[in-house]
Formats: C-alpha cells, structure tokens, sequence
C-alpha cells in the first residue's frame, strides 16, 4: 500500500474543486477534467461556478505536475497523462436523471474508464457523485477491472465518500461538513476515514460498508424533497381557504421539533433528482416507492401551480392575461449561485408563455449564454436591459439583490408582485 498519497480529482466542478482546493492545501493534487476551457480557467485563478474566491484558488495552484515535484498544491490539466501517477484517485462527476427521469450513468461509466486506463496495483478509487446503494460496486468496478485488466481488492481498492457541497453556500464550506466515509475492506475504509480526517474539520464517519454510505446519500435528499412536497400541499389547501401558509408555518415553528421546511420551487442536481435513483432501484427490486415518488410528483407540478395561481391573482385585479407582460426574477436553482442545472423556474416560464404571456427573465447570477443554450431562453444579467413596465412581477428566486430593487419602478399603474420565495413585504400573493 502507498503511504504517499498523491491524489488525482476526476471531474472540477461544484463538488471537485472545493474538494481539490481543500486536500491541495495538504497533499499533491492533479485536478483532471475533460473541458480544456475549464482548465484554462482555472489555470487563471478563476472559476466562474464562484465556489471559491478567485484568492483562495490562487493559493494553491501550481504551475507544475505536483506528483513529480514531491510538492503539495493543486494542478489542473486536461491531460491523461498527467493523473497516472497518482495513488488516490477520486471522482466527482455528476449524476443527472434523463428526460423520463431515469438514472443516467454515463458520465460514471466514462470517468471510470478513463481511470482504469492508468490504474495501477495499490490504488485507490473513491466515489463521490450521488448514486444508489450499489452502484460502486455492482456498475462502476467492474469497469475498472475491465478496462485496467486489474483485480478488485486484490489489486486494486475502492471507497465511497458522498458528496455534500451546498452550492452558493459560503459559511457550510466542505471542510465544515462532517463526511461520511467507506472503504471496500475494513482496512482500506480506515485509510479513506484517515485521509479525509486529515483535512476535514468537521469530523468523518466512517460507514460499515460502501452501500450503507451509498443509502445514507440518498436519503439525505430525498427525506428533504418529502418535507418540501408536505408543505407545497400545505400551501396549495391554505390558498383555497384564503390562509396565510407562512403565517401558520410561522406559528407552527414555535413547537420545539417542528421541523422548519417553506414551500417552492425543487430544483438542482441533488433533492430533484436523488429520489429518482432510490426509486429505480426500489423498483428493480419490485418495490413501487410511493411516498418518494408522491413527493416528486407534487414538487414537479409546482411550476405550473405557481404560474395558475400569477394568472389567478391578475384576473382578479382585471389585468388582461393574454398578451401581458411579465418580469420574472430569477432563473437559477436557487439563491445567489449561478448554478442553472434543472431549475424549476423554467417550468414557471413555460407554463405563462403557454398562458400566452410575454415573459422577461431578470438574473444577475445566472449566464446569459448556459441559460440559453440549455433552456433557450433568453435572460437578462442586467438591469439595463429591462427598459419595460410589466404587469406583473414573480419573485421566483430569493437572490440578496433582489431586495435592494424599488420593484415599483417597473410595474404598470395596475399590476401585482407574486412572491414564491416569501420573501418580500408587499406583495399581492405569496406561494
């Protein structure tokens, strides 16, 4: 077993700079990922995710391939090559569900056939993308053997260390957030524990085996989506019988153990779409998941209530629906991050465009151009650009600057403000 960890990161997105930038600060790190205008960009010192500050990133970027200096710091390359050296090899790739909301393995099966083209005996190779119990071991490690021509725990070893990055999030950084830890053998579970506990602040736990880490991921988000999709119900029975739904939330929440979860949107890589792959494999095994699959239906259907209930509240105050105007704010998965990745804010979009109304979307965080070319719609990271007076305006994401806007300034004489977040003192209705 090496005893000189030299640690390659598969993937520098949301998950694997923080995570490279964090072990970098102890250890040789080679950050790998296959979008050479990533690398360049982080070869710059920026990263445009705005995970890390562009000073904290610069600290430990080297300019050379740390595994033949003996040096510790973080060197990222789009080259093969430059990651066969390492000992320790961790993957960070995402984990999406596809258009029938079936778990798309790709890109775990592609990240694992690039590391057993340069595995080598010893190694270790960890998992951290989001998955069902059983996918390290029954979908990916058999590819690595396949592709290395090595043998599984007689060769080579695994672990599992789920992910827990809060996107946007710069108080519960990864060093401030207890990880969960496993290993293929006892054994190799305590030199994984040992090595995130190295640079982990928070602590580890070190999980008995790969699935149970695998499950307790899982469930994470997906008791989350549960607790989300009861008060979205709660919100749609509160509207139809003319009651404040923060108000009794509010209330409600003076209980000790009142757990304190708001209605809205569910989007984002992790609660919209790690229920989906508790569900598939509940489902190979003959089990129909009901109360999962209830509470993503009923998230799901929330860009289309929220849309009904705009053209509700504009009818009520005579506002001619078709052909109105709308400026809708925000369209990134959630508050002051730029991460567009399945936000339901276009379900919102759609749904009024279907009411024929003429919708503007207004988001200083979010890229014009991913937007557009995921969602193909254009939106607006400047105020500039909204020129127009509209007839109503949606609060569909909770970004800080949004409360510094005199929203007045952009109404018609007779328009409303609907407020999905519940953030706002005035307005005409609240989700």
């Amino acid at each position: 077993m090496n005893t000189t960890h030299k640690i390659a990161i598969i993937g520098l997105g949301y998950v694997g700079l923080p995570l490279a930038r964090l072990f970098a600060t102890k250890y040789s790190v080679v950050g790998f990922d296959i979008n050479q205008k990533r690398i360049e960009e982080l070869n710059e010192g920026k990263d445009h995710t705005l995970e890390l500050d562009d000073d904290i990133l610069q600290a430990v970027l080297i300019n050379e391939n740390p595994f033949t200096t003996s040096e510790y710091g973080l060197y990222c390359s789009s080259n093969l090559d430059d990651i066969k050296e390492a000992n320790i090899y961790v993957i960070t790739v995402p984990t999406p569900v596809d258009k029938h909301n079936r778990p798309d393995l790709t890109p775990l099966y592609k990240s694992s056939e690039t590391v057993g083209r340069v595995l080598s005996k010893g190694d270790i190779v960890i998992y951290e993308s989001t998955v069902y119990p059983g996918v390290t071991e029954e979908e990916c490690i058999p590819v690595l053997e396949k592709v290395s021509g090595l043998k599984f725990n007689q060769d080579f070893f695994a672990g599992y260390s789920p992910e827990r990055i809060n996107p946007g999030d710069k108080e519960h950084t990864v060093e401030k957030i207890l990880k969960v830890t496993s290993g293929s053998t006892p054994e190799i579970g305590q030199v994984i524990d040992d090595l995130y506990k190295s640079v982990i602040i928070a602590g580890t736990h070190l999980a008995p085996t790969i699935k149970v880490a695998e499950a307790a991921k899982v469930i994470e988000n997906s008791q989350r989506d549960i607790n989300i999709a009861f008060v979205n119900e709660l919100a749609k029975i509160f509207n139809l019988l003319d009651i404040d739904t923060h108000a009794v939330l509010e209330a409600a929440g003076t209980k000790w153990n009142f757990l304190p979860f708001k209605p809205g949107l569910v989007g984002g890589h992790c609660i919209g779409v790690d229920p989906y792959y508790l569900a598939q494999k509940a489902q190979e095994r003959g089990y129909h998941p009901e109360i999962i699959l209830a509470g993503r239906r009923l998230n799901d259907s929330m860009g289309q209530y929220v849309a009904s209930q705009v053209v509700k509240t504009m009818i009520k105050k005579s506002i001619k629906v078709n052909g109105a105007k709308i400026l809708n704010l925000g369209i990134t998965f959630k508050e002051n991050c730029p991460d567009v990745r399945n936000t339901k804010a276009v379900d919102v979009i759609t749904a009024l465009e279907d009411y024929s109304l003429e919708v503007t979307t207004y988001d200083p965080w979010a890229n014009e151009a991913e937007v557009y070319h995921e969602y193909g719609i254009h939106s607006n990271n400047s105020l500039d650009d909204i020129t127009e007076k509209y007839d109503a305006i949606i609060l569909t994401v909770a970004h800080k600057a949004f409360l510094e806007l005199d929203l007045g300034n952009f109404l018609k004489e007779n328009a409303i403000i609907y407020d999905v977040k519940g953030i706002l003192d005035n307005c005409d209705a609240r989700l």
